[in-house]
């Protein structure tokens, strides 16, 4: 059987999420099993080239992954031939401008979000691509998430009747760095750096919210900066200037009000990282990344409360989790296949820099509510 060679850039390779999950869950994984299987049988397997700032960093990832080419220039990547997609992961601030570059050489792009810092930005990416002619698309991996699948099932089938709210919680604590190491790198908590909650999160709840509920008509947001002191991967303390929760109200098409709350200061009790519950008139789920647990309306207890006596349900008890039906496929690898066979068979894939586009505003526009203690109209984009 014969194969396709997809040669792939990934920029900011040895950062966490590249390194993890786009390159060892996802690129990598592909390629040791043999690639994907395209209609015509041939099978389409990645050949990656890292690209980041730390010789002996990207050697020892490519030992490990058992990846050849490596590079620290990314123009010198840009120019090769052989590879004709680029993935950026790097840091926010860097993003716009790199895309722009790869799209001026000719490549096609897939990305982390957000696309850009500026909603400005990110629609002029998503314009240069269009015109360029390439196959462009975003990270969404929220969407396959095995819990967010089974969710969005519901939704489709009508389980819940009239959708009255959505509520999303999101995020854990992240150390300081001083007592222990922090979890997450310090960027995101540098405003210079284009860290901060609103700018990282809001883009995930904004596909989250639109894929699976409906589209955003107005929000309003605010923002914090709880932590104003951290620690850095060498130790040394920093000035966290950039925020790092965010508490929001949207309503949705059709009247839906959903709640966002998302904090790096909040110590997890809950089921998931990441939890939405939808409530409606035929009953309400709660999904995490993972699972999904119903409460159908005639399987709802009668809740009653008394200052008098220890609340006498166990509020988990009547809720029942759904089975898994199909085996469980890393969300990341999920989404690099469907945009591998965009590549490669024109494929569909809607999820494009216009779609990142979205996101951006719809995190512009919940800092620009902070700023202005007001609520603001969601302007629908057409691609």
């Amino acid at each position: 059987m014969s194969e396709i060679q997809m040669g792939i850039i990934v920029n900011g390779a040895t950062g966490r999420m590249a390194r993890n999950q786009h390159l060892r869950n996802s690129l990598c994984a592909i390629a040791r099993e043999g690639g994907l299987v395209a209609s015509d049988g041939r099978r389409l397997v990645p050949e990656v080239m890292l690209v980041g700032r730390d010789a002996a960093r990207l050697k020892a990832l490519c030992a490990e992954l058992g990846v050849e080419r490596w590079s620290l220039d990314l123009d010198a990547a840009l120019s090769d031939r052989n590879y004709a997609i680029y993935f950026d992961a790097v840091t926010t601030a860097l993003r716009q401008a790199n895309l722009a570059r790869a799209i001026a050489a000719g490549k096609h792009v897939y990305c982390e979000k957000p696309t850009a810092e500026r909603f400005q930005d990110a629609l002029g990416l998503a314009r240069a691509a269009r015109k360029a002619g390439i196959r462009h698309g975003v990270v969404q991996d929220k969407l396959w998430s095995p819990g967010l699948i089974q969710l969005g099932k519901l939704v489709h089938s009508g389980f819940f009747g009239r959708i009255l709210t959505v509520r999303i919680e999101g995020c854990y604590w992240v150390f300081e760095g001083d007592l222990q190491p922090l979890q997450r790198p310090s960027w995101n908590y540098r405003k210079a750096d284009g860290g901060g909650m609103i700018l990282d999160m809001m883009p995930h709840y904004r596909y989250m919210l639109e894929e699976l509920i409906a589209p955003a008509r107005r929000l309003v947001c605010l923002g914090a900066n709880h932590v104003r002191q951290r620690w850095d991967e060498r130790g040394e303390p920093y000035a966290a200037d950039a925020d790092d929760a965010c508490y929001a109200i949207v309503e949705l098409e059709g009247g839906i009000v959903a709640q966002i709350t998302s904090s790096w200061c909040v110590r997890v009790r809950r089921d998931d990282i990441i939890q939405m519950q939808v409530d409606g008139t035929g009953g309400s789920a709660v999904a995490g990344l993972k699972h999904c647990w119903i409460q159908p309306r005639m399987a709802t207890p009668r809740a009653q409360w008394s200052p008098d006596m220890a609340a006498p349900l166990d509020f988990y008890a009547d809720w029942q989790r759904l089975p898994e039906v199909e085996p469980y496929v890393n969300a990341f690898r999920r989404q690099w296949e469907l945009y591998l066979r965009h590549v490669a068979e024109a494929a569909p894939f809607q999820w494009t820099l216009f779609d990142g586009a979205k996101s951006v505003q719809f995190a512009e526009l919940a800092l620009r509510s902070w700023s202005q203690s007001a609520w603001l109209d969601v302007p629908q984009l057409a691609d």
